[in-house]
Order: C-alpha cells, then structure tokens, then sequence
C-alpha cells in the first residue's frame, strides 16, 4: 500500500516515481525532436512549470549539465563489474560483420563496444548494414555527449546516431535493414520500470530480424521472504500511529483503501538494513524475461515457498541475475550482499566469480504485504502469486515522516481563527481539524490537489470532524479570498510537497516562498510552523559513493573522459571547476562515517519574508581518515524556544541529505593527533531566492 502521507512516516519514501531511474530529479522532464528538445522546467520555490525549447547547439549549457549530473549515467558507467560483464558477452556474441541495434546509448559504450568486436576500429567505412552499429538515443544532451566521446575514440564513422526513441525507427527510413543483433541497457531496480517490455516488443515486431542475438540474453527475477521490524515501520502506517497517543487517526480501522494510491515496489539498498532482516525463507525464482524473442505483456505464477524460519513476513524483497550471454557463463545480479553464494541459486554456474561494489544506478526491490506479518512457522508452505505487467511486478500472499508535533498548548490559549497548511501535509490538515475545532482550515494541496479532498473527507468521521469543516483551495484563490476578509492566524507546513521526492533539502524552502506571498493576509501575531530552519553541515567519509561518482578515464578500453565535466565526476576535474551538491539517502551509499561534529551555517526565518542569506561555519574533524565531502540538511524548528526540532540529517531514513562531493578525497585527522593532515575545515552558503540555489564553498585549513 502506497500512502498519501504517513504521520510517522516521510511521504516522500511513499510517493516516489521508479519509472525513470536514469534520472535522481524529477523536477525535470524532456521530449526531444530532431535538432531541439522541450524540456519542461519545473521552479522548485513556486511550483510553476514552462516548456522550453532547447536547440541543438545549446544542449551542453550550464543548466543541461546540472541535469545531467543529477542522473545515474556516471554511477553506471563507474561500475566496473557491468561495464565487464556487458563488453566479455558483447565479444562473445558478435564474431563477424553485422548490423547491431543499441537501444538507449547513452554515452555509446555499449556502441563502441559492438563496433570494436567486429574489428572496425581502424578500418574504412563500412557499406551496406553489414558491419554497420546503430545507436538510438533519444535524449539530445545526451546525444551530444556521445558525438564527443564517439569522436575521442575515433569511432564517429562506424556508429550512426538517431536522436530518437526506438518506438519511432523505421526500417528503410533511419536504419537500412532489420538489425541482426541487439544490444541494450534498458533496466531499472524492478527490470521492467524503463520500458523494457514495449521496447522489446517493438524491436522484435519492427527493427529486428527473426532469431537475433542479443546482449543480454536473458534476465531472472528472484525474491526472499524477510522479518524486519525496521523496514515495516517504513511502510505500517495503521499500526505505528496507534502507538502516539494524539488522538488522530490517519488510517480509521477499516479504512486502508483511503490511503492507497499505488501498490507498488520501492528500490531501496536492502543492506543498509541488513542487521534488522530475518531471512525466513531460501530465494526463490519469480519471471524469467527473455531479450532474444518477443516477451508477453502480462504473466502470472503461482509459486509455493517453503519458510526457513519461524517469524512473521514483512515483505518480499527481489533482485535480479542477468544471463548476458546465450552460452550462461556471463552473469551481473543486483542482489543483496547476503546472498553470498551463487550456487544456492537455481541455475548459476556457481564458477562465476560474484563481487559485490556498491553502486547506486541499481538497488533491491521491496514488496510489502498488506497485512502486518503474516506468522509463518518453520517449513510451513505459503502460497505467492507473482503478476506482471508491462512495467512493474506484483505479489499476493496468503495462509513516519517524524511525528509533527502541533503546539497544542498554543492552541489552547487561543483558537486561531483561520488555519492554512499551504503544503501537501494531510496530517496537518487532519490535525489541525481534530484539534481546532473552532477554526477554519484551509488546504492548499498544491500536488495533491483533488487527491488530498477526497481523503480528508473519506477520514472525516473517524477524526471527529465533519466533512466540510477542512477547505481546499488554491493559492490564487486564497489571497483573492481573504484580501478584505479573516486573516492568518495559523499558518504551517511540514514542508512536503508532493513529486518533490527527489529535490535538494533546500528546495523545500518553497514553504517560505509561499509564507511570504501570504503575508499580507497574516494576522498580526500569527504563528508560523515552522519558524525557522537551521542549515546544517558534517564531514562524513563516503567511499562507496565517492567511487561511483569518479571521474572516467577508460571504461573497457574506451575514453570517456569528455563527460566528467558534464556529469558532474569526482577527481581530475580543470581547475575552478566545483562537483555539483546532489540529492541522496546517505544511509543508504554503503559505508559512510562521521569525520566531524554537526554545525549549523546559516539560519532561514521565516518570520520574515524571503531573501537572500548566507553563512560560514568552521569544522573541526575528530576522526582520522579520509573526508570525501560534506553532507548538508535543514533542521526545522517549530518554536521560539526551539524545543521541538524535526531534523531530516543522515541518520533519519525518512529523508534525503544534499551530499557535496569532494574533487578529492582528503586526509583529514583531530588537533590531538600528531598527524599532518588536516585538522579544520571553513564552510560558507549562500541561498538565492529567485533560483532556490544553495551556493556551498569550502577550503581546508
């Protein structure tokens, strides 16, 4: 079950989009058409969004790269292991002169790859379609960025680039011929998130000839049973809010399908929670896909699991073994680090050697039951039903955000008149009418819009209130509204708004952009929640994330050292030239350390309208090791007195951390040990209202 908003639980865990995982930001999507792209640009301080029309020669700007750097191009291409697995089953499968397909080339590796196992590297130009790789990329900054690395290799004349989806080739038109071969990386955590399914039916349908080779060749799905009290509270609404004694009752009894949007599967790194999961059953095999003919668009399996253990079963978790070539000896799994031996896997030669490097491009899917823990005893049988579709997988099983705590005692020395929630916070606005009874509550809902009406009337009843007593409405609406009519007494906000999953905690600000549009109709006096937030800043040692953002040099024997600037890559960047701060669950990128104590740099009012701010702060290190960047959140502060603090730092699993990665990493040690490294740090921000960008600069002292 997906929530609207979990009380306990971040919202932002819940309503993530898995459908395209090349992309860590969502406030930006594109469409492209021959020279020119529309990109729609989404304003993360006001909501508003516009189409712009991007031309070719303005695809590599500034804004393009900052785009790019939020994607996972640079992960993938610093993982060695399917970098590996991806050129030793390319050599084994294309032995002659033929006509290959890449379907999503993104920097044309795969391309390159095809092109050098057919020998053409320093041969003239082939004719006809024999001999002939053509790349299919349909994203135009991308595209430009494989001209510059096919052109660095010296490939530019033995691939062909179409800027264009794959559903949109046509043979006799932008490829000569059917293509005798495939080759494509066209997987998320889940396999079939990016389109897998429609793309491959198409290419058997249209651009292939019957038979084909492809790489990879055949893709499994496994899943495992898993106890984890950690990982249910991640997603147990109904039963972790009847532990706070608040009275408000987000989920009434009976009521589930209220919340439910999308069940679905979310990608997370499984061995973050590793120490928390009891494995209650062995893996087993759910889908085989296969890439060499036309796969269906719906299947379901009925599978008998037999449990390992006695406990009760939280979720399904699931990975995936990609079968590269058609022989089975090349072999890429995303499973988790528990699964140690491939041997216990159905089907694996367990002679394949099995490394595990973090990377981020690709995670472990979590399926969660409907119900909380289903008992199982040990080698007790339990019937699962595996669906798919075409883009996700399901199963049935048979036999958060930090608690807000609303200052109650300010309400009950007064009753505010008229209270706003202005983000996408249904347990504000459900508080709020369970606890003002007296007041008028307006939602503005800015995401949610009719989503967030419909539930608050479905849980009206159970919360004590009646349905017309919480208003939605939109912002123009409102400050048309009140201009000559009942002020602001209460104005709050978590922030949280919807689609915002994966921005910059300083993106969240928009509840200050809105506070001050508001702020002719704020009485005087009113309350605002939060009133402040707190930047805040430690040196952390990241080296598993720090890795997977490295700079490129050659990837299988092929330079890629053109897209560091672009993707924004750690190490060996020209001088001035600073990585950009980007969006992660830093307790989820491997292993990770504290090297410093936690400062604050700068403060943000919101009792005041916006502006510009700045701040400086010195680190002091107190562990020696290397510093791999600074991590960055806000802390919002609900009161004066700041008693009540909802912090979204690194160890909160509810929220995501902007992480500043160094050029380099740094030795870095305390003032007491007799070391040479360095000892202190100067950090210094500056917040841009008119951008919503944070400026984040450092130097070591």
């Amino acid at each position: 079950m997906q929530c609207l908003f979990p009380k306990t639980l971040n919202p932002q865990f819940f309503l993530r989009s898995f459908n395209n995982t090349r992309s860590k930001a969502f406030t930006v999507r594109s469409m492209s058409s021959g020279s020119r792209m529309f990109q729609l640009k989404v304003d993360p301080l006001t909501g508003n969004s516009e189409w712009v029309v991007i031309e070719e020669d303005e695809a590599s700007g500034d804004a393009t790269k900052q785009l790019l750097a939020n994607t996972s191009y640079l992960d993938m291409l610093n993982d060695t292991r399917r970098n590996k697995a991806y050129r030793e089953a390319i050599d084994k499968t294309i032995t002659k002169p033929c006509h290959v397909l890449d379907i999503g080339a993104g920097t044309g590796l795969l391309s390159m790859m095809a092109a050098r196992a057919m020998d053409l590297g320093d041969s003239v130009e082939s004719s006809g379609s024999k001999g002939m790789v053509t790349a299919c990329e349909s994203y135009l900054p991308m595209v430009k960025l494989m001209r510059k690395v096919l052109h660095a290799n010296g490939m530019q004349r033995k691939i062909r680039i179409i800027n264009k989806r794959s559903d949109e080739l046509e043979v006799g038109v932008d490829m000569p011929s059917r293509a005798d071969v495939l080759v494509s990386e066209i997987l998320d955590s889940e396999l079939l998130g990016e389109g897998l399914i429609p793309t491959l039916q198409h290419a058997h349908d249209q651009l292939l000839v019957d038979n084909p080779k492809t790489v990879p060749y055949r893709a499994t799905v496994y899943g495992q049973l898993v106890e984890s009290t950690d990982l249910w509270k991640l997603h147990d609404l109904y039963n972790t809010e009847k532990e706070v004694l608040d009275e408000i009752c987000l989920v009434p009894e009976g009521m589930d399908s209220a919340l439910c949007v999308k069940r679905q599967q979310f990608s997370m790194h499984c061995d973050a929670l590793e120490e928390d999961i009891k494995l209650l059953s062995e893996p087993f095999k759910v889908f085989d896909f296969d890439f060499w003919r036309r796969p269906d668009s719906h299947r379901v399996t009925k599978l008998s699991v037999q449990a390992t253990d006695t406990g009760a079963v939280h979720a399904v978790i699931s990975w995936w073994l990609l079968q590269l070539d058609e022989k089975g000896t090349i072999f890429y799994s995303t499973a988790p680090k528990w699964i140690s031996c491939p041997s216990s896997v159905e089907g694996f030669n367990s002679s394949i050697s099995w490394s595990q490097n973090w990377c981020d491009h690709w995670k472990q899917c979590v399926w969660f039951i409907p119900k909380k823990g289903l008992s199982l005893l040990k080698d007790e049988e339990v019937s699962l039903l595996a669906v798919h579709t075409d883009t996700s997988i399901s199963y049935e099983m048979k036999t958060l955000s930090q608690n807000l705590e609303l200052e109650q005692s300010e309400m009950k020395q007064k009753t505010p008149s008229l209270c706003v929630v202005v983000d996408d916070s249904i347990f504000l606005a459900v508080a709020l009418a369970h606890l003002a009874k007296g007041s008028h509550v307006l939602s503005l809902f800015p995401g949610l819009q009719e989503k967030g009406a419909l539930y608050l009337q479905a849980v009206a009843t159970a919360n004590g209130y009646s349905k017309d007593h919480v208003e939605v409405q939109k912002m123009s609406e409102l400050l048309t509204s009140q201009s000559s009519q009942e002020k602001i007494d209460l104005l709050v906000g978590e922030p949280f708004y919807y689609g915002n999953n994966s921005v910059l905690p300083w993106q969240n600000l928009r509840f200050w952009k809105d506070r001050s549009l508001l702020d002719s109709i704020l009485s005087e006096g009113a309350v605002i929640m939060p009133c402040k937030g707190l930047l805040k800043a430690c040196a952390m040692s990241l080296p598993d994330l720090w890795q997977s953002h490295q700079c490129l040099q050659h990837v299988e024997g092929f330079d890629h050292s053109v897209v560091n600037s672009t993707l924004g890559a750690c190490g060996g960047l020209p001088p001035g030239q600073e990585n950009p701060t980007l969006p992660f669950s830093v307790w989820q990128c491997g292993e990770s350390k504290k090297m410093s104590d936690i400062v604050t740099i700068m403060e943000f009012n919101f009792l005041k309208t916006i502006s510009p701010c700045s701040g400086k702060a010195k680190v002091e290190f107190i562990s020696h090791g290397k510093c791999h960047g600074f991590v960055l959140w806000i802390d919002w502060v609900m009161d004066a007195e700041e008693s009540i603090v909802l912090s979204t730092g690194p160890e909160q699993r509810y929220w995501k951390q902007g992480v500043k990665l160094m050029k380099e990493p740094v030795a870095v040690g305390s003032h007491r040990s007799a070391t040479t490294d360095c000892h202190s740090a100067d950090i210094e921000t500056s917040f841009d209202p008119s951008t919503g960008d944070l400026i984040v600069e450092y130097a070591f002292l």
